[in-house]
Formats: C-alpha cells, structure tokens, sequence
C-alpha cells in the first residue's frame, strides 16, 4: 500500500529544492563580483570582508562547536513559531540533525565571523538562537561585543545554553517566543548589528525590522537569512530593501544586508561569492 502522506512529503520537498535552484539561477545571472560594484563603501566590503580569508584559528572554533553537537544524538521535541522546516516532517528532531542540516553552513559562518570582525560592531541582537552556531560565529568575529540572542523555542534554547557554558562563552539568551522578548529588548536599546534567523514568514520578518527601525543608528546593519526561502520571503526582502530609511541593500541569495548610512547614495547591490 502506498503511503500517500510520505509520498505528497517527497513531492513537496522535491518541489521547493527545485524552485529554490531556479532562484539560484535567477540570482547568478543578476549578481556580479566585485568588478561590477562602483560604490567606494560596497567595493570595500566585499574585497576586504566577502573574499578575504577567514582566520584558521576561528574556523577549527566553529568547527569544533558544530562537531560537539553533531556528534549528540539526543532527540528535543521542537516547538515551530515560524514557516516550519524545508528538511524535516514533525517536530521531533536529532540535535544532529538539526547541526547539520539546518545550522549555519561553514561558508556562511566563515563569512559572519569575517562581517563581525570587518564592522566590528559592539552591541548585537541575534533573532533566532536555534542551537547557537550563528551565535557562536558572532562571538568569535567580535569576543568583546555584548551580544543577546532570542529563541521561542524552550528545549532548543536548553540544547544552546549548554553549549555556551561549554564553550565559556556568555551571551544574554531569552528564551520567550519573539512577539513577546523582543520589544522589551529593543526598548531603550540600540544595537550595532542586528541577526535576524527566525521564523521565515514575510508578515512575521517585515514586522520584525520594522520594530528593529527603533533601535538602530546610522551606522547600524541589518541581516536577513533565508531571504530566497520562500515567494514570501522575496517579498518581504524587497518590501524591506525599498524602505526609504534603507541606503545601502545587499543581497547575497542567501543573506539580505541593509546599511542606513545617510552619506550613502541608495543603491541595491546582487553580489555573489
């Protein structure tokens, strides 16, 4: 007999790989390298941060915090505020599983260590804990920044703890879901770098940078992951990229970057490394 809940799974499953590569494809023949950049400030960047190379030291760190949680097959059940999951089926999850396949990729953790190390910002808000591994990068690329991070998820933010206190590593972690921790964070509150990783849906992230618009300077980043997760996504980053507060907007498939530097002319910049 065949098990029809398994196979609409597969074809869903199959369907969202196949429309995120065409993304992919769009993307590649819109972006350019540094060659096709005229902006002094985006040129900069993404010679001295996007394609320089990341410090050894800090990599066999990430590593060695991934490979701690890779390595733990205990089984959390996961409580999902946000869009739910491209890799698995219900919400009990291996923390293995989840390390590897929906943690931060070594390429993109080379590349936050280097942004945190370039910008070097002070003060920084992460939405979305998850396991830590993004946290962890944002640590490493700046050990001296002040650094909070929220996670809805109870069991997942536990699994995150532990792996702070192992790692002797002591960021701020509220565990409460984000419509209520994060206007309490943002208040009286500005922040350098804001990492936003939670929840995926386009109403959901549209509100969370326009409640984040409270408590940033001129000199502020914000980053958006996923922006090519979903037609919502997509939507959202562009709602976002075109706010009139935005100067700079950056989209790199993966990450979606926006600067708020009044001396900047706006601009929008598809760059792939």
């Amino acid at each position: 007999m065949i098990n029809f809940n398994i196979f609409s799974y597969k074809f869903v499953l199959k369907f969202k790989v196949i429309k995120k590569l065409t993304a992919y494809i769009s993307f590649l023949l819109k972006s350019s390298n540094e060659h096709g950049v005229h902006s002094p400030f985006v040129y900069k960047l993404v010679t001295a941060c996007f394609y320089s190379p990341t410090n050894p030291a800090y990599v066999n760190a990430f590593l060695k915090y991934k490979n701690e949680l890779i390595h733990n097959k205990k089984e959390i059940v996961i409580a999902d505020f946000g869009a739910g999951s491209n890799y698995f089926k219900g919400n009990t999850r291996s923390i293995n599983a989840i390390a590897q396949n929906a943690g931060i990729s070594t390429k993109r953790a080379r590349l936050l260590i280097r942004f945190v190390q370039y910008f070097k910002p002070q003060n920084i808000l992460e939405i979305g804990t998850s396991l830590g591994l993004s946290t962890y990068c944002l640590h490493l690329g700046n050990p001296k920044a002040a650094i909070t991070t929220l996670e809805g998820c109870q069991e997942t933010a536990k699994v995150a703890r532990s792996q702070f206190k192992n790692f002797n590593f002591h960021p701020t972690l509220i565990s409460r879901n984000f419509k209520e921790s994060l206007p309490t964070v943002l208040q009286n509150n500005q922040f350098d770098l804001i990492y936003i990783d939670g929840n995926h849906q386009k109403e959901a992230t549209i509100s969370y940078f326009e409640q984040c618009l409270t408590s940033i300077h001129n000199d502020s980043i914000i980053i958006f992951d996923d922006i090519h997760w979903s037609t919502g996504m997509k939507e959202a980053w562009e709602i976002i990229s075109k706010n009139k507060q935005v100067t700079v907007s950056i989209d790199t498939f993966q990450w979606g970057i926006v600067f708020f530097r009044k001396e900047q002319e706006k601009e929008h910049f598809i760059i792939r490394f």
